[in-house]
């Protein structure tokens, strides 16, 4: 998944307001005499000192221990910070950006131009971009519970002072006043499309509204920021568990058995992190330890969570109202591929019709398996598919029809092998080249840095780090974070694009290394293709940079990356025994490449449910009450019950951020596929024309160029959704995409 900074951009970019580096403005004043040239880049990229007052900063201090990589500007050990240094540097972070909001609103209309108006929003655009994320992270990774507090309080009252600028009709009124001048007229590209996206977000937030509807819209949305934090703050800091004896436990990993925490009784303490919880439901054969787990795990967060996301959902109506769309879901998605909820909806339904048929057979293969294992343990079979059912039947299904032993095959896939091979074809198929770096500055030990230069020129484009193991307090999901991006700086030379993955696999224990299972490998292979996306990207802008791109495409060059986790030559290059470094079998090579479509009807169906759930409620309904619709549709679709006294919306982090947009994840695969097909499948995985054509045609632009444009380069046609249903095992269809 990529983490999107959690303050969105309005019509003024502060999703970089999260987000850039804090560094002394150049002195030099703004020139447009060139702005037509060359030289342009160099000369909109300076700022007079009084725009940007500089103030001690805590984060770009350097730590007494370690060094940082050349052209990284935040301090990344957050270690040698404190609660108080957070927000502090977020107050100042606030009265620097206000400083330049208020100088370009001062502007009288009939005094626009390029020097006081866009250029001044460029630079803050820019240079408030890592030192907001890098408060943000520090609230997913911090070892000190007083420091992520700080993080999530920092990060509200950021969140409230984008709101507030958001709203500024003076500078909306002047980028309106700027849009109809000869300059703006002979932009170059990237700008013009700057002024024209800042135009269209400040329509959308109602600044063309009478004054009075416009405060409203301000209010609505510094509540569901402010509300949307602490959802967030609540799942990142669930401890929920449960205590098992080793009997109620049989099946799970004896590794994995071994290395839970004992109470006083000697049971065996199971989290609800992901590394405790899948392999436990989806191994042990004891049905009412399965049902115990699953229970706990969607009842995380219920009674806060619950009321938060139904507060949120019926705001984001509110202001969908008052901004003129029949419903949230369409003003969401009036500004991506999509268009309109529509087409999502056609998308979503004539692809679960499409779905029904594969799900009806694996249906009546997991009742067969069912009943024979009841039988085997003497468990009276319900004859019946029960919601804790289905991650234990999956993982017998892949374990029994495909013959894969997922502990077994585990072995072949120790984390440092798979590392090293992931590294090596990334570096090969995009032309880069990974050196690892030591005693660099990072906020816990397990962190690894890597230096990325252009394999033929030598080129340092960045640094990424890596945070691979879980931890108390910490991100409990996979993501990319870019702390830092690779646009261009205030003398119109490239900054080093910094980004860290931050992931939860499982840690080595004193009998094995990290192991990973296919899935996770795959997860691996996907978070990464975000971070070389934000590496290679070449975007001159902030807003334009790296993974922002129209948010139904932003998963799609990840989600064809994942294709390397199913082909022979890229899979031998990441595995190994993890005793002998021996090959992975190729019996069981090939099973596993036979075992991809493995649960393909039931995997790809619970997708467009979560999608279209989401849709659901966002459509226009007000006081929906999330467990009952969620209750609803679930039995609608599998024909099955979920589990009572449980919301799964109150788990459902894509609920904030991803609001209206989780149909991006099968919408982006279907691009994801004819990207891997037409040009990959055909020319070869390790072929480096088709890598740096797909580097330099749809990671460099960035958001710089419309997505089906970059597409279309791509293909060299128009894209179709024929090889995605091909990938599924389906028959071509007509769907709109």
């Amino acid at each position: 998944m990529l983490r999107l900074p959690r303050i969105i951009s309005s019509f003024i970019t502060l999703e970089r307001v999260l987000t850039t580096a804090r560094f002394p403005v150049s002195q030099a004043k703004f020139t447009t005499s060139s702005y037509g040239s060359e030289t342009f880049l160099k000369n909109y990229y300076s700022c007079p000192s009084h725009y940007y007052p500089m103030s001690k900063n805590y984060l770009s201090t350097m730590s007494d221990k370690k060094m940082k990589p050349e052209g990284v500007v935040s301090m990344l050990d957050y270690r040698q910070m404190t609660g108080e240094q957070v927000m502090q540097e977020a107050k100042q972070l606030i009265q620097d950006c206000k400083v330049i909001y208020d100088r370009v609103g001062s502007v009288k209309p009939s005094d626009v131009s390029f020097d006081n108006v866009l250029a001044p929003l460029l630079e803050v655009d820019r240079d408030s971009y890592t030192r907001g994320v890098t408060l943000q992270v520090a609230g997913m990774v911090a070892l000190a519970q007083e420091v992520r507090d700080s993080s999530s309080e920092a990060e509200k009252m950021m969140d409230e002072f984008s709101v507030e600028m958001s709203m500024r009709k003076d500078i909306f009124d002047n980028l309106l006043a700027f849009s109809a001048t000869n300059e703006a007229a002979k932009l170059k590209p990237e700008l013009k499309r700057y002024l024209d996206k800042m135009i269209i977000e400040g329509k959308r937030n109602g600044l063309n509204l009478p004054e009075e509807e416009r405060e409203k819209v301000k209010i609505i949305k510094k509540r569901i920021s402010e509300l949307g934090v602490n959802f967030n703050k609540n799942l990142n800091e669930d401890t929920s568990h449960a205590y098992f004896t080793k009997e109620e436990l049989v099946g799970v990993p004896e590794d994995l058995v071994n290395s839970f925490e004992k109470n006083d009784e000697g049971k065996l303490k199971v989290t609800m992190k992901y590394p405790h919880f899948f392999p436990v439901t989806r191994k042990c054969k004891n049905p009412d330890t399965r049902f115990q787990a699953e229970k706990l795990f969607q009842s995380r967060c219920k009674e806060e969570n619950t009321k938060i996301i139904e507060e949120i959902i019926n705001l984001r109506q509110d202001q969908a109202k008052i901004l003129g769309y029949e419903n949230h879901a369409a003003y969401i998605q009036e500004i991506r591929m999509a268009k309109n909820p529509k087409t999502v909806k056609n998308f979503l339904s004539e692809l679960a019709v499409k779905l029904q048929p594969l799900w009806a057979e694996e249906r009546e293969v997991m009742l067969g398996m069912k009943k024979a294992e009841c039988e085997t343990l003497g468990l009276e079979f319900d004859g019946k598919l029960n919601y804790w059912d289905l991650r234990y039947l999956q993982s017998l299904v892949e374990e029994k029809q495909y013959a894969i032993d997922q502990e077994k095959l585990k072995e072949y896939f120790p984390m440092e092998i798979v590392t090293r091979g992931l590294l090596e074809i990334y570096q090969r198929i995009l032309g880069l080249k990974f050196t690892k770096l030591d005693d660099m500055e990072v906020w816990h030990d397990d962190v690894q840095v890597y230096k990325v230069e252009d394999n033929s020129s030598g080129q340092v484009l960045g640094y990424f780090y890596l945070d691979l193991y879980p931890r108390d307090g910490k991100y409990g999901h996979a993501c990319m974070v870019q702390m830092q991006q690779g646009c261009l700086d205030n003398k119109g030379e490239r900054q080093k694009s910094v980004v860290a993955m931050i992931c939860n696999f499982s840690k080595s224990t004193a009998d094995k290394p990290s192991l990973l299972d296919h899935k996770e490998v795959e997860t691996y292979f996907h978070e990464f293709g975000h971070v070389m996306h934000g590496i290679c990207s070449q975007a001159d802008t902030s807003k334009f940079f790296g993974t922002h791109v129209e948010r139904d495409f932003v998963e799609a060059p990840s989600q064809m990356l994942e294709n390397w986790c199913w082909q022979e030559e890229s899979l031998s290059l990441m595995s190994g025994h993890y005793k002998d470094g021996s090959a992975l079998p190729a019996e069981m090579l090939h099973k596993l490449i036979q075992s991809k479509n493995a649960n393909a009807g039931i995997f790809n169906l619970r997708q467009i449910l979560l999608a279209s759930y989401d849709q659901k409620l966002h459509s226009g309904s007000q006081n929906v009450y999330t467990a009952a619709e969620w209750e609803r549709m679930h039995k609608e679709m599998f024909d099955m019950s979920t589990i009572d006294d449980t919301n799964f919306a109150a788990t459902f982090g894509h609920l904030v951020g991803y609001d209206g947009q989780y149909y991006g994840y099968m919408w982006s695969e279907v691009y994801s596929q004819d990207m891997f097909e037409a040009r990959f499948a055909k020319e070869g995985v390790m072929n480096e024309k088709a890598g740096l054509d797909y580097r330099n045609k749809i990671l460099v632009p960035g958001g710089s160029r419309d997505a089906m444009d970059l597409l279309e380069d791509f293909l060299g046609r128009s894209p179709n959704p024929e090889a995605f249903l091909r990938s599924k095992g389906l028959d071509t269809i007509q769907q709109t995409a």
